[in-house]
């Protein structure tokens, strides 16, 4: 369905209906435009068709598990994606290569912390945070003497720092 798009829209800049910018299966010799039949034949030949480039020995991992490790990327990507928004990856300003991979530390501590917490909630860390960002104690000291005033826990918050192994 995409090649055949993609050859209408070939189709249709080779005519003069539509503005080239940059387009599968057109190929451009001065001010002459034709459809490229070699190009748009291999493509439809490799429709359905996936490869896999991997620098690991086929003895040391089998096609499956590469496969298989390929499929579970996705789970990284999310890491990554959580890591940028949820801990405040970036930006980086340090110039100094200990400061920078004592960030990264922090960053990749916060990464597995976080998925900890996921794993014995069962909720997404964005959701854990958000419900016990409001928990606040209060400490009042009035002439030398402290008091401190724990926070109202309501039933779903204790339950996820009951998951979490943690009193209210």
């Amino acid at each position: 369905k995409t090649l055949d798009a993609q050859e209408v829209r070939a189709k249709e800049i080779i005519a003069g209906a539509k503005k080239a910018k940059a387009t599968r299966f057109v190929t451009v010799a001065g001010d002459q435009r034709t459809l490229d039949e070699a190009s748009l034949a291999r493509a439809r030949s490799l429709v359905g068709l996936k490869g896999y480039v991997s620098n690991i020995d086929a003895a040391q991992m089998p096609a499956r598990e590469v496969i298989g490790k390929y499929h579970e990327l996705w789970h990284v990507e999310r890491s990554f994606r959580m890591s940028k928004t949820d801990l405040a990856a970036r930006p980086i300003f340090h110039h100094v290569r200990d400061s920078i991979e004592a960030h990264l530390s922090i960053v990749f501590t916060a990464l597995a912390v976080a998925h900890a917490i996921q794993d014995k909630t069962g909720l997404a860390i964005a959701n854990v945070v958000k419900q016990l960002r409001p928990l606040r104690s209060a400490t009042i000291t009035i002439n030398g003497t402290s008091q401190t005033f724990p926070p109202q826990v309501p039933a779903a918050q204790a339950d996820i720092l009951a998951h979490l192994g943690l009193k209210t």
